[in-house]
């Protein structure tokens, strides 16, 4: 199994970043394997914000893919939530790499998770309560959020409405915390990363806020643990990883083909091997296509 990178119909010996949009330099997948990991990212990349619906044509190109290839959500989101579960039923992928990489899961098997520090989740929590910040997390159908109505008027802004069902956010004191999500200003997730230097807040792509994660965790860490289950170049050397946002610059700097959103942020862009059109010109299908994933 290998990724094969070509310009002009030669061979390159090594993987070089591309930093484009049009079609003079193609990556090719060859002679590809039931264990190759295809990682898409929801928010923006399968899933449109402005339809709250994964395009249709995402969803074609996944079927075509799924024959042969492993299929990876990648995402900041726990797709095990109830506003996520639906979105996962309808892709079905093979593996997800939850919140970031800090919850693995294969079908109904974990195989890996990663729990906040609990002196600092305090430390975190408090400072938020104090400067009136928005932070917290969903687990199941409850939500806990220092600060709640910053939240609810996030939703309702973003979404037209809030359904949350708010509880206590100091239970989250004794509960297994994987990440946090902040809700605020890039001024204030500067803050934050100034405040707790051992953090790092992915900003979304929408710019009203963040995913919270220890450093030493990222969407490229969960996808390497996957290579080893799956029998894969630990490497990340035989992955494709599809991306529109701050979370996503790790896996697809590592990955063995990196493919940024039209749509996505300019940073993403950069380090991206190959940039595609954005989720509402058919990005994903585009891309597999140029690529010859099928």
């Amino acid at each position: 199994v290998r990724l094969e990178f070509f310009i002009n119909g030669k061979r390159r010996k090594q993987k070089k970043k591309a930093r484009h949009t049009g079609l003079p330099e193609t990556f090719v997948v060859t002679n590809p394997k039931e264990n190759i990991m295809i990682s898409f990212d929801l928010d923006m990349t399968l899933l449109d914000h402005r339809t709250d619906q994964i395009t249709p044509s995402a969803l074609e190109a996944i079927e075509k893919l799924r024959p042969k290839y492993k299929i990876v959500l990648a995402t900041g989101r726990d797709m095990d939530n109830y506003y996520s579960t639906s979105y996962r039923d309808i892709v079905r992928p093979d593996a997800i790499v939850h919140m970031n990489g800090t919850k693995i899961t294969v079908g109904d098997k974990l195989l890996f998770e990663h729990i906040f520090d609990p002196k600092l989740l305090r430390r975190v929590l408090s400072f938020c309560d104090e400067k009136g910040f928005g932070i917290g997390m969903t687990v199941g159908n409850e939500d806990y959020y220092i600060h709640p109505e910053i939240i609810a008027a996030n939703d309702i802004r973003f979404w037209g409405s809030c359904g949350r069902q708010f509880q206590d956010p100091w239970k989250m004191l004794t509960m297994p915390v994987r990440t946090l999500a902040f809700v605020g200003s890039r001024e204030q997730v500067k803050e934050m990363e100034r405040e707790f230097p051992t953090l790092k807040l992915p900003m979304f792509a929408s710019g009203h806020g963040a995913d919270v994660v220890e450093k030493g965790n990222s969407k490229a860490d969960g996808l390497r643990r996957l290579a080893v289950y799956f029998g894969e170049k630990e490497d990340l050397s035989d992955t494709v990883a599809f991306g529109d946002s701050m979370n996503d610059i790790e896996v697809v700097q590592e990955a063995g083909i990196g493919v940024a959103m039209g749509n996505a942020v300019d940073a993403l862009k950069k380090v991206a091997d190959y940039v595609t059109a954005p989720i509402g010109e058919d990005g994903i299908y585009k891309a597999c296509e140029h690529l010859h994933l099928f």
